[in-house]
């Protein structure tokens, strides 16, 4: 059984079974006999059931954002947005479905054309950071081309995926094309990577499991999407408007604790601008409202669990020097808003991803030495640009090593543009114009017209 805690009171909110690899096994043969059904189904009937499942989801978005709530610790207004974003993701697929056109490719003595067919079954494997959307980032495309899905969703986190379940057989969804699995990784995770009948992983979490998916799906030379660490750079020049900087940087590092990946931790600040910019911050960091997730004015939440406080912890020691906010004592899973100063640039803090609400601020002297600094991590998800300057903000858009990057904004995600990470970030993309055909294979056929 899997316990789910309330991460600000630690009580216990539910147990769920745990998938066993026989449960999978029976999962992937439902979902393939679904499957075949579904692809077999008219372009329109498969939009149309998709919208529904949208409608149904918008019918349902408080009471899934307080369940939010109660398993992963976010704010009320996090949550609802959320519950929003998944409805948004399929009202979004659902317009794709009668889109998903091929080509007509000029040839010699005849026709030639491509076809895009679905995979199969899809297996997702959606972390706790933000439960709801990320696993409709890959459930609402793959099922829009035509495939089933069995969604395993992190061990913490496992009920807004099995309400969505239910929710998709609500509105019309055939039985057994959308399945919720709950389980721990090494075992329902491992099951679902390794079984032959899984066409396709999309993982989203850690840089070593993700190494570990990888390597266990070139075995079967599986199809893999992965959506892993990020330490991005929020890269402040002295040109910029420093008061709007400085007011955005708190909640772009703070927003749900500080557990997203895009999370702007690394401050660089150009040197000129370095004081002015730390006495704007630091009344800024000071007031931010910690507390109970379900009171409106909350703006930061606890962390998920014991072992994520325990390990943000390790990174914050008693000789660091730097700015820290407030948070509530007693049970919960709380750290303070927390910005390190005068920390070396190789630092630990400085370089890994320590996903919770902690960020350095590094000085810089020009442009050189800002794309030097927002490159010297393994990582390259995320990024933000502040300057007036709008040849610099191209010359640093190309030169920032990283998927996703806002000129004067910490924006990165949108479901009608791509996103995904460079180096050891990801594989693949996910979101946007081209989110279907992530989920297809390419079939080219060739019609002779000789006589």
């Amino acid at each position: 059984m899997l316990q789910v805690l309330n991460p600000a009171t630690e009580e216990l909110v539910a147990t769920v079974p745990a998938a066993t690899p026989a449960d999978v096994d029976a999962a992937v043969a439902r979902a393939a006999a679904a499957q075949r059904g579904w692809a077999a189904a008219a372009p329109a009937d498969r939009a149309r059931l998709l919208r529904r499942f949208a409608a149904v989801v918008d019918e349902h978005v408080e009471e899934l954002a307080h369940q939010e709530v109660a398993e992963a610790g976010h704010t009320i207004g996090n949550a609802r947005w959320e519950a929003g974003n998944v409805r948004d993701l399929l009202d979004f697929a659902a317009g794709g479905v009668e889109r998903l056109n091929g080509r007509q490719i000029p040839v010699a003595g005849g026709l030639d054309v491509t076809i895009l067919e679905p995979l199969g079954v899809v297996g997702v494997i959606a972390p706790w950071n933000f439960p709801m959307p990320i696993a409709a980032w890959a459930t609402a495309p793959a099922l829009a081309a035509g495939n089933a899905v069995i969604l395993k969703p992190a061990e913490t986190t496992p009920l807004t995926a099995l309400r969505l379940a239910e929710l998709a057989l609500e509105a019309g969804l055939p039985e057994g094309l959308f399945q919720v699995l709950p389980g721990t990784g090494p075992v329902a995770g491992n099951a679902l990577v390794e079984h032959p009948g899984i066409a396709k992983i999309v993982f989203t979490g850690s840089t070593r499991v993700g190494k570990s998916i990888m390597a266990k799906c070139a075995g079967q030379v599986k199809r893999l999407t992965l959506e892993l660490g990020g330490k991005s750079p929020n890269i402040v020049f002295a040109d910029a408007d420093i008061e709007a900087a400085a007011a955005a940087a708190p909640m772009a590092f703070l927003d749900n604790s500080g557990q997203d990946c895009c999370a702007r931790t690394r401050i660089l600040v150009q040197r000129s601008a370095y004081d002015r910019f730390l006495e704007l911050l630091t009344p800024a960091i000071e007031e931010i409202v910690v507390g109970d997730p379900l009171d409106e004015r909350t703006q930061m939440g606890p962390l998920i669990s014991r072992a994520q406080l325990d390990r943000v912890r390790s990174y914050v020691t008693e000789d660091l020097q730097g700015i820290r906010g407030k948070a509530p004592e007693g049970p919960g899973f709380w750290f303070p808003p927390t910005v390190l100063t005068d920390v070396p640039e190789d630092a630990p803090c400085a370089v890994e991803e320590i996903f919770g609400p902690v960020a350095v601020v590094l000085p810089f002297d020009d442009e050189a030495d800002a794309i030097r600094l927002a490159n010297a991590t393994e990582y390259g998800l995320s990024g933000s640009i502040w300057t007036r300057d709008v040849g610099r903000a191209l010359r640093a858009s190309r030169a920032v090593k990283a998927g996703n990057l806002s000129v004067n904004s910490h924006s990165s995600v949108r479901y009608w543009t791509p996103f995904g990470g460079y180096r050891q970030s990801g594989l693949g993309r996910e979101l946007g114009p081209d989110a279907l055909t992530a989920f297809t294979e390419t079939k080219n056929v060739f019609i002779s017209t000789e006589a």
